[in-house]
C-alpha cells in the first residue's frame, strides 16, 4: 500500500510562501536546501503525535500555473478548527478564493484557495451540522 507521506508545494518566492502558510497554517520550516541541492525549505505542520504530513516547500522549476488552469497534480486539504478565521488569515495573507466555502452535507466545510505562488489548495473543518 502506498500511504501518502510527504508533500512538496513548487514556489517562485521562497520567503512569501513560508510568510504566508506560517501566518496562516501556522507551519515553521527547516533549511534542506543542502541535501537538495536547491532551494528547499521542509515544512512542519504540526506535532509529531498528530495526524497528518510534513512536506517542503521547493523553489519552482518552470512557470506559475496560469490562472484558470486545469488542475495539474495534487490538491492538499488542511484540516481548520475555524473555517471563517482561517479564510479571513488567507485572505489578508495574499490568498485568493478558487471554490467558495461549501457544505459537506452532514460533515464539513469545504473550500478551495490560491496561495500567493499560484498554488490550490483546500481547507475542512468538520461539523456535522453542515447543510
Amino acid at each position: 500500500m502506498g500511504r501518502l507521506i510527504h508533500f512538496e508545494i513548487h514556489v517562485s518566492d521562497m520567503e512569501r510562501a513560508m510568510k504566508f502558510y506560517g501566518e496562516v497554517f501556522g507551519w515553521s520550516f527547516q533549511d534542506w536546501s543542502d541535501y537538495a541541492g536547491m532551494p528547499y525549505f521542509g515544512a512542519v505542520t504540526g506535532d509529531e503525535g498528530q495526524l497528518g504530513i510534513n512536506g517542503a516547500l521547493m523553489k519552482r522549476h518552470g512557470a506559475p500555473p496560469e490562472p484558470g488552469q486545469a488542475m495539474n497534480g495534487f490538491a492538499c486539504t488542511m484540516g481548520v478548527d475555524n473555517y471563517d478565521e482561517t479564510e479571513t488569515k488567507i485572505l489578508s495573507n495574499g490568498g485568493q478564493v478558487a471554490l467558495p466555502k461549501h457544505a459537506l452535507p452532514g460533515m464539513a466545510w469545504q473550500g478551495y484557495y490560491l496561495d500567493p505562488e499560484g498554488n490550490i489548495f483546500g481547507i475542512h473543518q468538520p461539523d456535522e451540522n453542515a447543510k
